[in-house]
Formats: C-alpha cells, structure tokens, sequence
C-alpha cells in the first residue's frame, strides 16, 4: 500500500495484525465447526445411545426367552420321560426302548438322575461319576426336594459342557444334565455380550467356554450383584465395571430355576462409530483451520506490511523528521491513512518552524503550552519565585566596543545564562537590556513553591559559576571582566497573557516581582552577588549557607524586609570548593568590600534605605 524511506530503527510489535487475524479466524473457526462437531456428536450419540439400549434390551429379552423355554423343554420332556417309564414298568423291555428313544430324539440330554439314573451312553458309559456329582450338590437337591428348581454348572466336574437341571417330582428330586450347546448361539459374543448365571452368580453359559469350564463366579461383577440384589424381574441401567469402564447392562430373571439372563455392552463400542465420525470431524476441521490460517497469515502481509511502514515513519516523525515521502499504492482505508499521514507529517513541519522560530523571541515551555492552548486566558493567581539579574557598569562597557561587539557579547552572555535558567526548569520571562527576568513556578512548577524556590537559587549559583569560567582570561575594554548581581524573591503573583490585541506576552506581575527587582539592585552596594528575601529564605534557608545582611525598608512595606546574601548550597547540595564565608567569596569573585555606613542606595528614588549595621 506505501512505500517509505528505509527504517533506522527496528519497530517492535508485540502483537502483530496477522497474528491477531490468525487467533481471531482460528478462533471463530474452532468455535463454529467444534459447535458443528459437538451438535453432530450429540446428536448422533443420542440416536446411538437410544439404538443401543433398544438392541440390548431386545437382546437380553430374547436371549432370556430362549434359555427359559430350553429348560422348560429339558424339564417338561424329563418329567413326561419318567411318567411314561413309570406306566411302561411292567413292561421293561418297553421302558427300555422309550428311555432309548427318548435319548435319541434328544441327543442334548446326558443323564436324567434321582432315585435312579437314566443315563445317555453317547455321554457316559456309567452313572457312578452321576451320582457323585449329586453327592457333590446335595444341598441344591434338598432345596429341589422342598419344590425348588435350580441350575448348576456340571462343567467343570465332568469336564464336559453340561448344566445341572434340579427339578421336583412327586417321589423325590430329580437331576437333568444336559448339554448347553444348543444355546450358545443365543449367547455369543459381539458389540453385546449375554450370559447365563444361577442364584449363586455362578457363570454358566458365556461365550467364553473357557469361563464356565474354570467354574468362573461372577457374583462379585457389580452388576450381578445389582441383578441379585433388586426386587425388579429385568432391568437395564449404566454402570461402571471392575474395570473402570462404562458398560449398558441390562438382566431378565427367569421364572424357571432361579436363574437370570444378563446382557453388557461397553460404551466405548457402542459409541466407536460415533467416535471415529467426530475424529473425522476433527481432522477434517484441522486440515481446514490450517489451510485457513495460511490463507489469512499471507493476506495479512498485505495490510501489516504498510502498517509498519507506516509505523516506521511514524517513529522518524517522533525523532524529528516530519517531512515523510509515503505513496498510496491502493484505493482502501490504509492508502487513505497513508495520505492523510504524509499530510499530517507536512503540518508537524511547519508546525514545529513555527514553534522554532516562536520560541526563538519567548521562551519554548510557554510557546508550547500558547500552541496547545494551555495557558489561561487572562490572568491567574501564582505563587511564584522570581529572579532579576543584571550585568554590574554595563552602560560603561558597552561604551568601549563597537555596537556589533555589543550584541555579540550579549548573545554569548545570554546564551550561558538561558542555559542555565532552562536546566531546573525556569522561564525566562524577558530581557530587559542586558538584565534577564526568569520565573520558577508559573506557567509549570515543580511541584512546590519551596522546590521552586530551591531551583532558583541553584540556577543563580549556576549562573556565579558560569560566570566564573567566562571570566577566565578575560580583562581590558574589548574583553572586560563581567559581574553580575542576582536578586530573589518568593511570594504571589498574576501569572497571564498580557498586552493588547495585536501583540501579547506571558508574564507575571505584582509586588512579588518589585521586591525581586528591587533585592537585585541591592547586590552592589551591600557588596554580594546573589541576595534572597526573607519570604524565599522562609522555604529553603535550611538548604543554605548564607549570611543575613542589614534589614532593608523597602518603599511601600511597612517593615523592613530582612535580606539574605547566598553562599552556597548546605552539604550534598553544594559542589567541591565551595566558598565558606561571604569574605571567602568577594575575595573569589574580586566584589570589593563595603563601608556600609557610606553607603546610598538610589538616594534619587529613595526606593529603599540600609538599617544600620
């Protein structure tokens, strides 16, 4: 969009424009397709979850009908074996081919045992293992005795996949043992696992052979003992397995041999369809935010690019090259922006020539605070300390040298004393002639009018020794030695823009002032350099070393106004050696010392005269 001159200086940014596009697309993306992702999940999971349960129920219902009516017909033809043995006793030879033939319509059945035992030859070619095996379950055959039907796993005892059916009969329990197979399709294994257990939680059909031939005991699994333990005929709930994992179970008590048919499914299967669609789904929407966030990190170039470009003019602009040579390159908002910056940066220009050359005939910090209208119409009340100084015979020096060499030593003059003015924070108000008019605390402050005070006096010391180091070397008409008197004063002033419509100037008025000026002419014939009144003696006498001169009446006070005669600054405050004593500084500075009784001070004003002393 714009094109600039080479950047000087590396413009850091901490969050860049692509990088927020990118966080800010990659956010709305991951929020619409994880919202898309999530409903979808959901609302395929809850058909899923619906479809599952249905499946798992009718599985169960269907596994628990077809095991109960297998022993009701393993039960039903064992009793119609033996009462068509017992109508068929006086004909044995007949007793025996019915048993045969019952043997052969029902190959499933091993042995029907009690007061004797029928026994199928294709499973056993004697009963004794039989009736041991009744010894070994005599409790479940005395519970059959009081009415009961039970089941019992046979498996592990004969080593063959067989079931114990205890059932009563009139003349005593019997015992049908009988092989499960027929069943096992209804109890295989898959997404939904069913099995048989016995009142004893005992495992007796599972798809696993291998569990029912160790015998497995399933009554410690929580939801067989759930299934043991409620009143309800079938049920089906979530749990949680000895595993840890989360399981759909559902169970259906038989009405035959205190048995129930229990059916599981894990969660984790039923919903893995469903888990592979939403890893899909993710990828998908990876594949997607990636593709995006390329697309948006090469299109951001397209706008970060002359950003920085314009930020890198901006940074020049702020270390003082205004003039900036941007190009729009585009009809968009940036190009707009980039136009309307280089126009900015030609007002600056001019903007800051004229506050050059303004500050030039003022001083800087109320031209430009007068250029951001922060100065009050007007006048307003100050507390302010003023200071006057003044070059001492100037009138007799500016008679030796050509009006040229005046003004050239007048501006080297200046430009030292500004200086040191400038550094803690004064404004020169004016230059009346070769003296110079400085403020502390009006228009800006430093916070207090003893800290103002306090950097008036340093910039008077400042001025003593600048001055000091300009005199070194000079001497004679064309070079003469300079001296200067300082006069301080603090108290209230108005501060404002005063003059007349065409030409004003900021400055501040007021006895305050007077008394500043009137201290100022004192310094020579009380024989100092920098005199203080008491009213700026009050605020920072404890941070100077100073001597108390004779009290002054002052025309227009009533009392005499007490003068101080600056030394120097009490100890950090002061600079290596430092005059002690006001003798050790008119000896440094050449003040010659004077007869105080002699003295006239202005004896054509009669402005002020000298108490004594």
């Amino acid at each position: 969009m714009s094109d600039a001159a080479p950047v000087t200086a590396q413009v850091r940014v901490r969050r860049p424009i692509g990088a927020k596009l990118v966080g800010i697309i990659s956010t709305l993306l991951l929020l619409s397709l994880g919202a898309i992702t999530l409903l979808v999940s959901v609302m395929v999971s809850a058909d899923v979850r619906i479809t599952a349960e249905d499946n798992n129920f009718t599985l169960n219902l269907r596994s628990s009908a077809e095991a109960e009516t297998a022993l009701k017909a393993v039960r039903d033809e064992a009793l119609l074996l033996l009462d068509t043995l017992e109508l068929l006793e006086p004909y044995p030879e007949r007793a025996r081919a019915a048993s045969a033939l019952f043997f052969a319509h029902n190959p499933g059945v091993a042995a029907i045992a009690g007061a004797d035992s029928l026994v199928n030859e294709a499973f056993f070619r004697d009963s004794g293992q039989i009736d041991r095996f009744i010894d070994a379950e005599r409790a479940a055959l005395e519970q059959s005795r009081a009415g009961e039907t039970l089941l019992r796993n046979g498996t592990p005892f004969f080593g063959l996949p067989l079931l114990a059916l205890f059932f009563p009969r009139e003349d005593g329990p019997r015992v049908a043992l009988f092989s499960p197979e027929a069943l096992a399709g209804t109890f295989g294994a898959g997404t939904n696992l069913s099995f048989l257990v016995n009142d004893r939680g005992d495992l007796l059909i599972h798809p696993d052979n291998s569990l029912t031939a160790a015998g497995t005991n399933m009554a410690a699994d929580p939801f067989v003992r759930m299934m043991r333990e409620s009143g309800e005929a079938n049920l089906q709930t979530r749990y949680t397995g000895e595993d840890g994992r989360e399981y759909l179970g559902a169970f259906r008590k038989l009405s035959l041999a205190n048995a129930a048919v229990v059916t599981t499914a894990e969660y984790a299967v039923i919903f893995e369809g469903t888990s592979a669609t939403t890893r899909r789904n993710l990828f998908l929407s990876g594949a997607v935010l990636c593709s995006s966030v390329l697309f948006i990190w090469f299109f951001s170039k397209t706008i970060s690019a002359p950003l920085k470009n314009l930020a890198a003019a901006a940074e020049r602009i702020k270390n003082g090259e205004f003039e900036q040579k941007l190009t729009a390159r585009g009809k968009d908002e940036i190009g707009l922006l980039t136009e309307r910056f280089t126009e900015m940066g030609r007002g600056l220009a001019e903007r800051e020539r004229l506050r050059d050359s303004f500050g030039r005939f003022t001083n800087k910090t109320v031209a430009e605070r007068a250029m951001r209208g922060e100065l009050a119409l007007g006048g307003e009340a100050k507390h302010v300390t003023v200071f006057f100084s003044d070059i001492r015979s100037f009138t007799a020096i500016s008679e030796k040298l050509e009006p040229a060499e005046v003004v050239e030593f007048l501006n080297d003059y200046m430009t030292r004393m500004v200086d040191c003015v400038e550094k803690t924070g004064g404004v020169v108000d004016k230059f009346i002639g070769d003296a110079i008019m400085a403020v502390w605390g009006a228009p800006v402050s430093a916070g207090s009018p003893a800290r103002d005070a306090l950097n008036c006096v340093k910039t008077a010391l400042m001025m003593r020794s600048v001055l000091y180091q300009f005199n070194r070397g000079r001497g004679g008409d064309k070079m003469p030695v300079i001296r200067i008197g300082c006069g301080i004063n603090t108290g209230d002033v108005v501060a404002g823009q005063i003059g007349s419509s065409r030409r004003m100037e900021y400055t501040v008025i007021g006895d305050a002032v007077n008394l500043a000026s009137r201290t100022e002419a004192l310094n020579k014939p009380l024989g100092t350099d920098i005199l203080v009144t008491e009213n700026t003696f009050a605020l920072i006498g404890k941070y100077l070393v100073a001597k108390e001169m004779p009290p002054v009446t002052v025309k227009g006070k009533k009392k005499p106004v007490r003068m101080f005669a600056v030394i120097s600054l009490r100890g950090a405050e002061g600079a290596a050696r430092k005059p002690a004593t006001l003798a050790e500084l008119r000896r440094i500075l050449g003040i010659p010392v004077p007869e105080m009784d002699k003295v006239d001070v202005n004896a054509k004003e009669r402005k002020y005269k000298i108490q004594g002393g």
